[in-house]
């Protein structure tokens, strides 16, 4: 009972103290920016109310988020469809290797916001380009533990395969899969994450109604508050993901 409490207390106190160093912030330092109570005076509309719509962009904080979160299931799906193939190629295939490994390592690191532009070019519309921009970005955790798994498999695993004869087929359903899993979700974790940092900065950069977009027209309008409120709202939504994945991990590898 007494732990539980203090699991209770500590994030609350974690908490407090943010409060209390944002109210002096906004009292000293950062007089533009909102305290705590005018922050939730001026947004609690957004949060009580949570679906209404006057507009494409005046909406309640549910229905914003519910236009990312769609986003990001599509451009996080495809990035999965398309990396945990390829990181199986990576690690099965020494020569596959060799010749795209070092074309991934240069594409791996270029930021979303270079490849929304390509993205508008290549399919004119903003939709389109933000879920190739999600699924470009979030694919390579995914395709970098998958190859690692698949490489980190123990030789024994394998030689029973082949002395038991297996095809191809079932080498790869009987025993390199299953042992790949846990780098499998590793990488689906980290995947999801990465997709939901880049729909922010893709909804700021095209204005699609979401999170992100809601974020820039506020800061346009400099209405510090819901700017506040959106960041919050990542946040919450972006812990709540990890948290899917994390127990989707546990149920799978116990099953």
């Amino acid at each position: 009972m007494k732990q539980r409490v203090i699991t209770f207390l500590l994030p609350l106190t974690g908490i407090g103290c943010v409060l209390v160093l944002w109210s002096i912030l906004s009292a000293t330092v950062a007089p533009d920016l909102p305290s705590p109570l005018r922050s939730w005076d001026e947004s609690k509309r957004y949060v009580l109310d949570p679906f209404f719509k006057e507009g494409e962009m005046n909406q309640g904080i549910g229905l914003l988020a519910f236009y990312s979160l769609k986003r990001v299931a599509q451009g996080y799906l495809l990035a999965i469809i398309l990396g945990t193939p390829l990181g199986f190629l990576l690690g099965l295939s020494r020569g596959f290797t060799q010749a795209f490994d070092p074309l991934i390592q240069i594409l791996r690191p270029i930021s979303p916001l270079a490849w929304l532009p390509l993205g508008l070019i290549i399919f004119q519309r903003s939709e389109p380009a933000a879920l190739f921009t999600i699924a470009v970005c979030a694919m390579w955790p995914t395709v970098i533990n998958t190859a690692v798994g698949v490489r980190g498999i123990n030789q024994d695993y394998l030689n029973v395969g082949r002395v038991l004869r297996l095809s191809r087929w079932q080498m790869l359903t009987k025993i390199i899969i299953p042992a790949t899993i846990p780098y499998l979700f590793t990488g689906y974790r980290l995947s999801l994450g990465i997709a939901w940092l880049v729909i922010v900065a893709a909804e700021m950069l095209t204005g699609a109604p979401g999170v992100g977009g809601f974020l820039w027209q506020e800061y346009n309008s400099l209405v510090y508050s819901h700017i506040i409120l959106a960041i919050v709202t990542i946040g919450l939504i972006g812990y709540f993901l990890d948290w899917l994945m994390s127990l989707a991990e546990i149920r799978f590898q116990r099953s």
